[in-house]
């Protein structure tokens, strides 16, 4: 089968940084599905494992953890799925990417994609919805009850990237009022279509910028860039007995004693967890999805795409982890169609 992958990690400029190749198609055991590939997105993830490094593969490493295919084959103990079914997922880190014509994954992360999107809108959603529901709803424990939210704020630094976009539309559905940061024209104009109610510059002090808007403080806080960068103002601005979640590392070390007077919780999410280390929940990502497609088909949640190239190739790989390292994308990018 085709796919797109890499022995050597290399600047993406380089021609060689991501290439086609011919692999043999996998077969599914256990709770695996075997899915043909339809669409694909890509994420900072990517960029991130793929980044420059000493390090080289025996054989090809194949990226990308967004798919949105048709179930082929199922494993013996597979009990959700059956050939024929349309699904959507991102998959796990610890195994091969989706970047190739037929992909391996296990049942219990994967959803029934939504009905009303072709494979390309779907194929946007998985990673950045999953990062969105855990880490509002699970690592912040933000209430799924619009009555429990009223008058509750949250701050989503980064709101107009691929997880800002999704956090934003959950986060008014969930009843909360929305701040996002954005520092241009054009992705302020990005996150007011996801609904935000108000946006601030993340390059300025945040706290003066919330006086202005009526606000002290915020109750959560949705860190989707430059953790460390953002430490002191987030900070500043979190409420007492507030949430702040990140979904970002750092190599600096944080100053938790920043939080301690506010008793302050911090968490981090990271949406691979559950399949990095076969968690006993590990299905719940499965209901998710499920539960992101139905509000999905009933208009109450939007699909992120705002550039589609076509084919699934190692060229457009290329092009789509350039425009990622360039650091302004809005919404998500998606590829599909192998040739």
């Amino acid at each position: 089968m085709k796919a797109v992958g890499l022995f050597r990690y290399l600047p993406i400029e380089h021609p060689e940084s991501l290439i086609n190749v011919e692999i043999e198609k996998p077969v599914p055991t256990g709770k695996d599905l075997l899915i043909k590939v339809k669409a694909i997105s890509v994420n900072p993830v990517d960029t991130k494992v793929r980044a420059p490094k000493e390090k080289t593969e025996d054989t090809v490493r194949v990226l990308g953890w967004d798919v949105a295919g048709i179930v082929e084959q199922t494993g013996p103990d597979c009990t959700l799925f059956e050939p024929g079914d349309e699904v959507y997922y991102a998959g796990s880190i610890t195994r091969p990417g989706g970047n190739s014509e037929y992909h391996l994954v296990d049942e219990r992360i994967a959803g029934r994609k939504p009905k009303s999107l072709n494979f390309a809108d779907a194929a946007a959603l998985p990673l950045t919805a999953i990062t969105a529901w855990e880490g509002l709803y699970e690592r912040l424990g933000v209430s799924r009850n619009k009555e429990e939210n009223a008058g509750k704020t949250v701050l989503i630094l980064g709101a107009a990237g691929g997880v800002g976009s999704i956090a934003t539309q959950l986060a008014k559905l969930a009843g909360l009022t929305v701040i996002g940061t954005a520092s241009r024209p054009e992705s302020e104009q990005w996150v007011k279509k996801m609904g935000a109610d108000h946006i601030i510059n993340h390059y300025d002090a945040f706290v003066p910028q919330l006086n202005t808007l009526g606000l002290t403080d915020v109750d959560y806080i949705f860190c989707l860039n430059s953790t460390a960068e953002h430490w002191q103002n987030m900070a500043d601005a979190i409420a007492p007995q507030g949430k702040i979640c990140s979904i970002v590392e750092t190599s600096q070390t944080l100053n938790m004693n920043l939080l301690k007077n506010k008793s302050v919780t911090f968490a981090w999410e990271f949406m691979f967890t559950r399949a990095m280390f076969q968690t006993s929940d590990m299905i719940e990502q499965h209901n998710l999805l499920n539960d992101v497609a139905v509000l999905v088909d009933n208009g109450l949640l939007s699909s992120t795409v705002t550039q589609r190239l076509t084919p699934i190739d190692a060229a457009n790989l290329r092009k789509a982890h350039a425009m990622l390292e360039e650091g302004h994308t809005i919404g998500k990018i998606v590829l599909e169609h192998f040739e």
